[in-house]
């Protein structure tokens, strides 16, 4: 006999545990571990830098095509701890799409944050694999293919990346809002973190957008790992 929204609340305690084992694992900790390894790719990078930052694509070409040829290693790192983000933020969106429907969400929400989500995670990857190409030491000695990569990697991991990653907030906030699947501050964060997000599309048009880039960025990683140990298994019934 198929479980009906009717029958489902007298499901049997091994019921629930199959269910829930079903899940898929918990986004809360798929957050964690997304934030965990892009904030290592800048803070191990930066020490094997020798303290120096990564290079802003609108610095000075000196400047860029030196960072590049002389700290390989450290391009490197950066490069591949992206790509290795880019996997548990993949499999967050998948799995709090599924909650989301699970919870009885049928708006384009659900649907909205797994695009989004997917999206996301496809750009950093290409940024990450872009960004191991520059850490190629007969990649390094030619200075206008190494602006050209660094604009590419910046596009694809910057703003690309970002208005995307607001895509996945706003599928999980405006659902969590209407559908009272969050606590209301929560929900009218997330839909400020992926107004920002959108608005750096401007990046595109005005170099000074770019201070938008962290801001989304930062805020959306603490906000996903927010939603991710709030957003309920199950929606609690009360009767009467």
């Amino acid at each position: 006999m198929t479980a009906t929204p009717e029958t489902a609340t007298t499901a049997t305690p091994a019921t629930r545990s199959r269910r829930d084992a079903q899940a898929g694992p918990p986004p809360g900790i798929l957050a964690v571990v997304f934030t965990a390894l892009f904030l290592a790719g800048l803070v191990l990078s930066t020490l094997l830098a020798d303290g120096d930052t990564f290079p802003s694509p609108f610095g000075s070409s000196d400047t860029v095509t030196s960072y590049f040829r002389d700290h390989t290693g450290a391009v490197r790192l950066s490069g591949a701890l992206q790509f290795a983000a880019s996997v548990p933020l993949a499999i967050y969106a998948a799995t709090v799409s599924a909650r989301l429907h699970k919870l009885g969400v049928r708006a384009p929400g659900a649907t909205i944050a797994l695009a989004g989500g997917v999206l996301a995670s496809a750009f950093l990857t290409c940024s990450g694999l872009v960004t191991w190409v520059l850490s190629r030491p007969e990649v390094a000695d030619h200075a206008e293919l190494v602006r050209a990569l660094q604009y590419l990697a910046f596009g694809l991991g910057g703003p690309a990346h970002v208005v995307l990653l607001g895509l996945l907030i706003a599928g999980i906030a405006v659902p969590g809002l209407l559908a009272g699947l969050l606590p209301r501050a929560l929900a009218v964060t997330g839909l400020a973190v992926a107004a920002i997000a959108e608005l750096s599309t401007l990046v595109l048009l005005a170099d000074g957008a770019a201070l938008l880039l962290p801001v989304a960025r930062f805020a959306g990683l603490l906000w996903l790992i927010a939603a991710g140990f709030l957003l309920p298994r199950r929606r609690v019934r009360t009767e009467g």
